[in-house]
């Protein structure tokens, strides 16, 4: 700043306001002061800033999945939409299911004074927040250990809205795969439950496929051990679009075609030979509310208790998800 101010014959009062975009600096004055700041390519420390007594950060942190899965991909994106229309920069960390690994993220982001975390949280303790002296948005699961904010998808309400479409279609062989036991697939398992109750039906246990890994290679395998059952299920609900991708995999190697029903959209799922009925939801809303809050939060003008905020989902027919129950009887290839 002491360069500029040499360079542009002023005081540094007077860069100090040009450059934090205050009042009472002549235009003339105003424009040698960014000429110099762009000869001088300066750039104003952020991080420093914050320490200063009264200034508050304008970054906040998002703290998330895999970026390769287009389901946090997408979470990203609006949040660094809505971040950035207020002024606000997003400082990305990316942990998946790694406990520890997230805790040091979260940890290192806090002390670089950001003004607001978002979390998608991994299945630790997140007590570690409590008193951390900056808010906090959970997304997509809530955490433990920590009262806060959640923005979240009906993921029970979409697991049974999926299981009732496909008793509606006649099916009563229902098979439920799912990733390891994290929160969101938890609660499409008690939908998927309840949809059998409400129906008058009872659940066929060895139909609940508990997949030791949550990707398309693990939903393959158990997709062609339950077809080539001697009984095997009529329709499918695979409880993620990994699981999905593996599943159809699996099928058209076998030539088979049970009902399908994905849970999240995905990318060509309209084109395929027979599109893939989905139950979906709004991910990128997901992403902009939690931004919302933890801006509002960050700014005071939010001072209520914490929220819970739950996206509805929805039933995308295109085909797979209404195969009546006889088009399961074809014999593999």
């Amino acid at each position: 700043m002491i360069d500029v101010a040499r360079r542009a014959g002023v005081g540094l009062g007077t860069v100090s306001r040009v450059v934090n975009g205050g009042h009472g600096v002549r235009d003339e004055t105003a424009q040698r002061v960014r000429t110099a700041i762009e000869q001088l390519g300066f750039q104003r420390n952020e991080v420093a800033r914050a320490l200063r007594p009264g200034k508050k950060s304008s970054s906040l942190a998002l703290v998330l999945g895999d970026l390769t899965n287009p389901f946090f991909a997408t979470i990203a994106k609006a949040s660094l939409e809505v971040a950035g229309q207020s002024g606000f920069a997003v400082v990305l960390g990316s942990v998946d299911e790694d406990p520890e690994g997230e805790k040091r993220a979260i940890q290192e982001l806090v002390s670089r004074q950001v003004a607001g975390l978002m979390i998608v949280p991994d299945q630790g303790d997140h007590a570690f927040l409590v008193g951390a002296g900056v808010p906090v948005v959970f997304v997509d699961r809530p955490a433990t250990g920590i009262e806060a904010d959640i923005v979240m998808v009906d993921n029970e309400g979409g697991g049974k809205l999926a299981t009732d479409h496909l008793l509606e279609q006649g099916h009563e062989r229902i098979a439920i795969l799912l990733a390891p036991s994290y929160y969101t697939t938890g609660r499409r398992l008690r939908g998927y439950r309840r949809a059998h109750r409400g129906a008058g039906l009872e659940v066929d246990e060895s139909l609940v496929v508990q997949l030791p890994e949550g990707n398309a290679e693990s939903a393959e395998k158990a997709t062609r051990e339950l077809m080539l059952r001697p009984d095997p299920p009529t329709a499918i609900f695979a409880s993620t679009n990994f699981l999905t991708e593996g599943v159809l995999r699996a099928l058209g190697e076998l030539g088979l075609e049970p009902a399908v029903v994905g849970f999240d959209d995905f990318r060509l799922a309209d084109m395929l030979p027979t599109p893939v009925t989905v139950v979906a939801s709004d991910i990128a809303e997901l992403g902009r509310s939690a931004a919302r809050l933890l801006l509002d939060r960050a700014s005071g003008a939010d001072r209520r208790p914490p929220q819970r905020i739950v996206l509805p989902c929805a039933l995308i027919q295109r085909g797979s998800g209404e195969r009546p129950p006889s088009a399961s009887k074809r014999k593999p290839r």
